[in-house]
């Protein structure tokens, strides 16, 4: 079975949690549970069908129950055991190897990190990209 019609989206949670102007940065966990739970109620605002992937690192991984939690149904979770980044990469790589056409964005604003996954064939947009969709 393809996924070549349903849109990847990856979300460098530590990234778009530090994005934001009004200090959820300060409370890694908490803002991990506040982002999980505006992805899971809004199914972020796309033209098209999408499989979401956030990728937790460090003291966010401590906002989940495992990589499995039932709270966040919808989205699919990884829980980084190093560098979120190369976990990142591991998933980019992976949807290209199982299909190469399948659209893949990944939410970050690491230029390095943008770098790596542009060099899969993903797009990269800025955390205020996903924002803007799950906040409206």
């Amino acid at each position: 079975m393809t996924d070549a019609g349903i849109q990847l989206i990856v979300v460098d949670a530590a990234n778009v949690v530090g994005s934001r102007p009004d200090g959820w940065w300060r409370d890694r966990m908490g803002a991990a549970r506040r982002l999980l739970a505006q992805l899971t109620a809004s199914k972020v605002h796309l033209e098209g069908p999408a499989e979401v992937v956030v990728v937790l690192e460090g003291a966010a991984k401590a906002a989940v129950a495992g990589a499995a939690d039932p709270k966040f149904e919808g989205l699919r979770l990884v829980l980084a055991d190093g560098s979120g980044d190369d976990a990142i990469v591991d998933v980019v790589a992976g949807a290209v190897e199982q299909d190469s056409s399948r659209s893949i964005t990944v939410v970050t604003a690491d230029r390095g990190l943008r770098d790596r996954v542009e060099a899969l064939g993903a797009d990269t947009v800025g955390p205020r990209w996903l924002l803007d969709r799950v906040e409206s």
